[in-house]
């Protein structure tokens, strides 16, 4: 389920940088993050006085005008990402049949080898930044050296989608095909940007609504068979839906602002939304943006984004079972599980861990154990590895008795 939705529901539970050109390429302190996307007016029991918002093709590569934050909206401090990533990208996109001009953002670990890979292709959920997987790249690198690591981030999450005309006016749309859609353009501009003649045999990640949007990828053999698998964290179709009518509540319960990012941090900590401190003082920082008033609230609008909360998951289930590729299904509990994957699950259709020690945010609150499963995970099904026996014909051509 969406990055929140879990907490709605227990929320009372106690590496050297490959060159690239000054414009695809540039330190957090050099150019400021894309702007938050503003609430389109209210939304329907929207209660004034609670918070809106939340913590947490070929011409791809067409060149537009930078999108720049308004002066009056600074980002939070660094949040030194050169810690866990080698480079971000500003990966700039305009599609003209949609009237839209994009300037995606990624944090990316290159793959010392790109025709052996891996490279881990890593989707957050709603409200939360392509940072929610900083120390669960580390942790990778550690298992498997010279792997690869790339984080998207979505639109209104550090990645800015506005219509073509007027650069000002952020385009409102938070469909699932759409944000597939961005998904696959931040991955193929990735590759441009990087020359890569194809993508690095790959495992896709995601998390909640990054694990649905994963599993449409998978659904769709967008990547095609440079996709090893893909792996789900913690989100199931039954309990994702069922957990939607406790969103706005929820939201409206959140702090809308923070004195401090320190104190955000903090927060995060107490409330055990993020249960280790080395994630929370890497994800954290990068969900704030600076008022004028010199406080801290959250980037991203989540009650912006509820006309599509239920198609975000419905259906995923049985995408999930029929995408090509193997399946791993990473969940904080097994009462997550819905008929259909109970059903899938004896029937060995895909690989179940489950991580009871965790919360929701699986990746952040335990990232050693998961770049672990997702190492192991890459290895049992790394097709690279595989060393089949020789053909009887080859044999017999070879002189050999069979």
């Amino acid at each position: 389920m969406s990055d929140l939705f879990r907490q709605s529901v227990n929320q009372n539970q106690p590496p050297p940088t490959q060159q690239l050109s000054e414009t695809q390429t540039s330190a957090a302190s050099a150019r400021p993050r894309p702007k938050p996307i503003g609430t389109p007016g209210p939304l329907p029991d929207h209660d004034g006085s609670s918070s809106d918002s939340s913590a947490s093709s070929a011409d791809s590569a067409a060149s537009i005008n930078t999108i720049r934050p308004s002066s009056r909206e600074q980002v939070a401090p660094p949040t030194h990402w050169t810690n866990y990533f080698a480079q971000e990208l500003y990966l700039d996109h305009v599609d003209p049949d949609q009237g839209a001009k994009a300037q995606y953002h990624v944090y990316l670990t290159p793959p010392t080898d790109i025709q052996k890979g891996p490279l881990f292709i890593c989707h957050h959920g709603a409200g939360a930044s392509g940072l929610s997987f900083a120390i669960f790249a580390q942790e990778v690198l550690k298992k498997i050296p010279g792997a690869g690591v790339l984080s998207l981030e979505a639109r209104a999450h550090g990645s800015i989608v506005a219509k073509q005309d007027n650069e000002q006016e952020e385009i409102v749309d938070f469909s699932l095909p759409t944000l597939t859609q961005d998904a696959l353009n931040m991955i193929k501009l990735t590759q441009a940007a990087m020359n890569w003649p194809t993508i690095p045999p790959s495992v896709l990640v995601g998390h909640s609504l990054g694990g649905a949007i994963c599993t449409q990828l998978a659904v769709d053999f967008a990547l095609g068979t440079q996709i090893i698998g893909y792996a789900v964290i913690d989100v199931v179709e039954g309990s994702a839906i069922e957990a939607l009518q406790h969103m706005r509540t929820y939201l409206a319960s959140r702090p809308k602002m923070f004195g401090t990012v320190d104190e955000a941090i903090q927060w995060h900590l107490r409330s055990r939304t993020v249960r280790d401190q080395r994630s929370a003082e890497a994800s954290v920082p990068s969900l704030l943006i600076q008022t004028p008033s010199g406080k801290y609230t959250w980037r991203t609008h989540l009650n912006a984004t509820a006309p599509w909360w239920e198609d975000w998951f419905k259906g995923m289930s049985e995408k999930f079972l029929q995408g090509r590729g193997a399946k791993l299904l990473i969940l904080a509990g097994t009462d997550r599980l819905d008929k259909d994957l109970m059903i899938g699950q004896m029937q060995g259709k895909f690989q179940l861990q489950v991580i009871p020690e965790a919360g929701h945010f699986v990746q952040e609150d335990v990232p050693e154990k998961a770049a672990q499963l997702l190492a192991e995970f890459f290895k049992r099904n790394d097709r690279g590895a595989l060393v089949l026996p020789p053909k009887v014909s080859d044999l017999i051509a070879q002189g050999k008795k069979v």
